[in-house]
Order: C-alpha cells, then structure tokens, then sequence
C-alpha cells in the first residue's frame, strides 16, 4: 500500500469521543441512586429491611425483639425496628451490616385488632411505644436524609473544581483537573495590543537594549551569521510606575510573535507542585510557539532567594517553582527561540542563581525620567488632552522631579478634570499647576477653621522656610507658599529642586537648615514651639542619620559606612559605642544648622515679619512676591548656570524626538485651527453692527 493510501485510511479512521471526568462522576451518581432505590441503601449509611407476616411479626414481638413499632394507616403497612441485641436472630446479619435502624415492614388487617395488641403489649413491656405516620410525606424526606451526604459531596467537588480550574478551559467537573495548567494570557500576534515603540517616551537606554531583542527576532540571520546568540532573558529592574510593562508590551507590538504575559503570584498556589507544574505548562506552549516572547511581571513573588539560614524555615513550594523556573530558563533542554521578559522593582530580593547570565543576560534598568525625558512624557500624554497656549510644557517637566511616567499622566488627567469641574473650554496653565499641587500635597481645605492665632503661626512658619531657603546658596529654589490646608498639612512650599547626580555635603546642609527654618522661626517670633514641625524634624534626622552612618559625612567617624545589605543578619554592623557616637554626631549637627537658621532669620527679621504678614492676607504667594521683599536672590548654584547653558540643546534634542515632533505638529495645527474660527465673522456681531448703522 502507497503512503498515501495510508494516510487516506487513517483519516477515514472513525475519530473516538473525549474522555471527559463528568460522565465517570455521573456514572458513579446514578449507580449509587440505584443501589439505593434497590434496597442496597445499607451500604451508603442507611438501614437493612425485610418483610415478614403478621404472624410473625406478633412472634417477634412476644419475644421482646421489638423496639417501637411506626403504623401507616393509609397503606395498612407497619415499620418494626429491631432491638441491637436481638438483629442476628432476625436479620442473620452482623450489627454493622444492617446499618444503625434496621426494620421489620408487615402488612395488617384491622387497625382496631392491631392497636389492642400492640397496648397489651406495651404494658406487658415488650415494646416500648408505637406511633402513626404518612408515607406518602416521611419517603420522599427519608430518601432527602439519606441522599443529603451523596448531594453535599457533589457539590463540595464541582465547588473545588471551579476554584481550582479558574477559567481553564475544562468544563464542569474536569476543571479541577487543569490545576497544574498555565494560566499565562497568550496573544497570538504581539501587535494585537496595540503598543509600539512610539507610545513609550522616554527611557532611551532601555528602548534600545530591548530593540536589539526585537531585531533579533524579526532578522535573526544578521546576528547568527556573526556567531551571535539570541539574548535568552532581559530583567526590566525600575520604581513603580517608570513603564516597565509597557515596555514590555511595545516589545511584542514590535516584534509581532506570540507573547505570553502572566503575573509571578500566578505560579504560586497553596496546593504542593502546581506552582512548578504551570512553570514547565507555560514553557512547552512556549516552546510550541517559537519565536515568542513570556512576560512575567512582578516575578519577585516566585523569585525571591532562597533561605540561607535552615533554622528559619520557607516555603518549600515557591522554592520548588523557583527550582522549576530555574530548570525551565537554562537547564538541561532547550528553549530556542523562547526569550523570556520579566519585571520587578524588587531587585536586590531576588536569587543570585535567577539573575545569573544565561537565565537573564541583560538587567534593563528603567529609572525615573530625567527633565528632558520627563518633556517627551508630557508630550505623549498631552496629545489626548484639549490644552490652550498657555501651558508651559518646560516649567511644568521642571516641577515635576521625581515624577514616574504614571505620576505625568495622572497630572493630565487631573488637570482635564479640574478644567471640567470648572466648566472650561480648555486645559490652562493653571489647572496643570493645581494638578500637581493636588497630587503633591492633597486636596485643599479650605473650610477647615483656624483661630488667627493658629493662621498667624503657621504663615511665620512657612515664611521662615522660604525665607532660609532663599539666603541658603544651595537651597532649592522657591516657587510659592501656601498657608491653605491640604491634606494632613496645614501649610506648604514648594521648590524647583536642581536634579543633581551627586550631592556634596554643603548642598545637604543647606537643605537641612532650609527644613528647620520653620521651627526657628515658631521659636524666635513666637516664644513658643509647636506639634507643625514634626515632618520637618524627621525628614531632617534621617538626612542626619544618613549622612553619618552612611555617607561619612562626620568628624568623628570620617570615611565609613555602616549600611548593611545581608537579608538575614540581624546584628547591627557597629558597636554600641560607635552607636553612641552617631547619636551625639547626629544631635551636634542638627543644632548646628538649627543655630545657622536662627541668626539667618535674626538678620533678616523684618523681611520675615513682611512675608508672613503678606501670607496672611493671600494666603498664596509666589515667588515674585518673595523678591520684591528680600530682592533679587544672591546665590546661584553653578549647577543652575550649568542648566541654563545647556537648556537650549535639551530643548532642541527634545524637539528631535519622533513622538514629540508629532505631538508638537498637532499642537500647531490645534492653535493654527483656533486662530482660523477666531477670524471668521460672527453672523451675529453683523447683524448688530448693521441695526447700529
């Protein structure tokens, strides 16, 4: 026979029907209703029964092997159940074979004649009582009784199998038994998603290292060619909210090969070996989809090391996923074709043999946006927002340091919603600024009550914060000062600060005594010291700390750094003299600079005494308000001139960037829109002007 008969014959084959749980657990229901129903209830728990006639029944009786006896008058029958001692003479079976009530059913005559034997019987002692029932009721609530054990236990499996199978694809009953399967999200074309390369701004090192991973996989050729080998992992390492997973998406929306995205905690289930199952699950899909790409994020939660210490315990399971996760990555088969992506802002929590070249070759590190990154940010995000002229894209990129690409959205979206709240056409400049107030220092209070006297001590407060930062040369400049609550404060200010890559210890003290000017000026001006102070004082000490015990920033303990790394030492690094040492060091510098903030503000009191006075009145002031107290201010830090020469080159590398010369293409086509419906002539503005003539 011709091969291709063959095959012919095979696909003529009549193809078998899937074996599904549900009818075995079917099978098994309907056999034990029939048992059952054919007097086999013995062997679920319920009672033997055997029929006799009414003379034996009376024999029985006259032997005392009666133990009640139940009439149903409707069917002339009766129900004699047995006493335990006497069931092998009646039965011939063992107590344990007849189940817990077995009972005798006889068939009578007369219901007069039965009752006057049953009383004399009664009181000779020979059977307890007897009573009446329905049967046509008390069956069917027998058979319920007797079926409820059966009922429950099919209901607590169909019950564990829908906990346990999720939303696998097993139905019914059978899904328990996909417990150990993957439940990783697969989209057969990465580019499904919608998200490329252009919709992530910023983080220009990070986009080319996972480009070359997507170059790869569209022209492997070029690199093998070369003796290179495909990348078998990259770990995006960054804080929340810098676009990691975003990132990871983009990968897939370029690349265009299937792409599994699943969580870490998706792998770890209470139940022993499932985490480890979905692990290798997840890799053979993989492998029968390469080239793909697995995603998995937040993979600290399956990832973390392994205890060092045996004494300590852990949790075997995740050590056994982690194991499995391990074998998976670069053990003893292949994964051609298979690059794995993960993320996690927990880096220094994970296993030194996860992120070992071969598992992971590259750790993509996504840090927060610097000011030009954080221009191109607000472009993206900017497009999907209705702004007027007015916003200032570099002033707003300049106040937000710090900011992750997550905290820049919702400052538009906050900003689109306070315009809304306030019926306005267009986004201003000013719904930005609140935006960020909003989401920097809370929602504003106003209707919080304050005595003057409490309104007066908090303008002196705020006024000596912005009066020490602004004769402080290091001290990051002033943008405003508010005495209006928002949040858990009852005042604030806010700065522009210098993003520096490294900081001396001037720069720390000066900032430092900027946090201490407000409790200086409480004392000074007021003769008295109050509870407003406190997170002043602990952002103070713990720069304190900082630069003492870490930082060797001290006289007396120069040039050493006690931080330690080690996750399972529980022994301070340092003696509890030298612990003694960094108290007192600690102290002798914040008094010092407590000191400097008190002469500053002697020096310039009545500087003081007029922007408090002028808090007190707005509430708001700016910083123009602060110069045309205390003039213009007299330092300026080299960094800042460093800034102003290279602003122009920022501003045009930013300008260059393929997402921003978009944005900005749009935003002059918006304006040029507007311009054009501001000149046409209103129809009734003519109407007017021809009534007037």
């Amino acid at each position: 026979m011709e091969q291709g008969d063959l095959n012919n014959s095979n696909n003529k084959q009549p193809k078998m029907p899937r074996f599904n749980m549900s009818w075995l657990y079917i099978t098994i229901l309907v056999g034990l209703i029939f048992l059952f129903m054919t007097g086999g209830g013995n062997l679920l728990g319920g009672s033997a029964a055997q029929k006799a006639s009414y003379t034996e029944f009376k024999d029985y009786v006259n032997r005392g092997y009666a133990l009640n006896v139940v009439i149903n008058k409707d069917e002339s029958t009766l129900k004699m159940y047995v006493q335990a001692k006497y069931i092998r003479q009646v039965f011939n079976l063992s107590a344990k074979q007849v189940g817990p009530n077995p009972y005798v059913e006889v068939e009578f005559g007369s219901v007069d004649e039965l009752e006057k034997f049953l009383t004399a019987e009664q009181n000779a002692h020979k059977i307890k009582a007897f009573s009446y029932e329905n049967k046509h009721s008390s069956d069917f609530i027998n058979i319920l009784i007797q079926l409820s054990p059966i009922i429950f236990f099919f209901i607590f499996i169909w019950w564990i199998s829908r906990r346990m199978g999720g939303n696998s694809s097993g139905s019914g009953m059978g899904g328990v038994f996909n417990v150990g399967k993957s439940k990783a999200k697969m989209y057969e074309k990465g580019n499904d998603l919608g998200i490329t390369f252009k919709d992530v701004a910023g983080q220009e090192g990070a986009k080319q290292e996972v480009e070359e991973i997507v170059e790869f996989l569209k022209n492997p050729k070029k690199y093998t060619d070369l003796g290179g080998k495909i990348p078998k992992g990259a770990l995006l390492i960054g804080p929340p909210g810098t676009g990691k997973t975003l990132l990871a998406k983009a990968v897939a929306g370029e690349a265009g090969v299937p792409f599994f995205s699943m969580s870490g905690s998706d792998f770890v289930e209470m139940f022993v070996g499932v985490g480890a199952s979905r692990v290798r699950d997840l890799f053979r899909q993989a492998k029968e989809k390469a080239p793909c790409i697995i995603f998995i994020d937040e993979i600290d939660a399956v990832g973390r090391a392994r205890s060092k210490n045996p004494a300590m315990g852990g949790n075997d399971e995740r050590e056994n996923t982690l194991n499995a996760l391990l074998t998976e990555m670069d053990g003893f088969g292949t994964n051609s074709g298979v690059i794995i992506l993960a993320a996690t802002n927990r880096v220094d929590m994970l296993d030194s043999a996860l992120l070992r070249a071969g598992r992971f070759d590259r750790q993509i590190h996504v840090d927060l946006p610097d000011l030009q990154e954080r221009k191109a940010i607000f472009m993206v995000h900017l497009k999907r927002v209705k702004y007027d002229e007015s916003v200032d894209i570099d002033l707003l990129a300049r106040q937000t340091p710090g900011f992750s690409g997550a905290d820049i959205a919702n400052v538009c979206n906050e900003a689109a919603l306070i315009a809304a709240r306030h019926d306005k056409k267009n986004v201003s400049k000013q719904d930005f600024l609140d935006a960020v107030d909003r989401i920097i220092g809370g929602l504003e209070k106003k209707t919080k009550v304050m005595t003057a006297e409490e309104k007066k001590t908090i303008a002196l407060h705020e006024a000596g914060h912005a009066t020490i930062s602004w004769f402080c040369q290091y001290a990051n400049p002033l943008i405003k000062v508010s005495i209006v609550p928002r949040g858990q404060a009852l005042g604030a200010a806010w700065y522009l600060p210098e993003e520096r890559q490294i900081t001396t210890k001037e720069q720390m003290l000066d900032e430092m005594c900027s946090l201490l000017g407000g409790r200086a000026a409480e004392e000074l001006f007021t003769g008295h010291i109050s509870s407003g102070a406190v997170n002043d004082l602990e952002r103070a000490t713990k720069s304190a700390y900082g630069m003492i015990a870490y930082m060797g920033m001290s006289d007396e303990l120069p040039n050493i750094c006690y931080y330690n790394n080690n996750e399972y030492q529980f022994q301070k690094p340092y003696s509890d003299t030298t612990a003694q040492k960094i108290d007192s060091e600690v102290l002798k510098m914040i008094n010092e600079q407590y000191q400097r903030a008190k002469e500053i503000l002697t020096e310039h009191k009545e500087g003081h005494n007029q922007l408090a006075e002028l808090l007190v009145q707005k509430e708001v002031i700016m910083a123009e308000d602060v110069e045309k107290i205390f003039g213009k201010r007299p330092w300026i830090s080299r960094s800042q001139e460093i800034m102003n020469d290279k602003q122009p080159k920022v501003d045009a590398a930013v300008k260059e960037l393929p997402e921003v010369k978009k944005a900005i293409e749009e935003h002059e086509r918006r304006l040029n829109a507007q311009e054009g419906e501001a000149e046409q002539p209103n129809d009734s503005d003519n109407n007017i002007d021809n009534k007037a003539e």
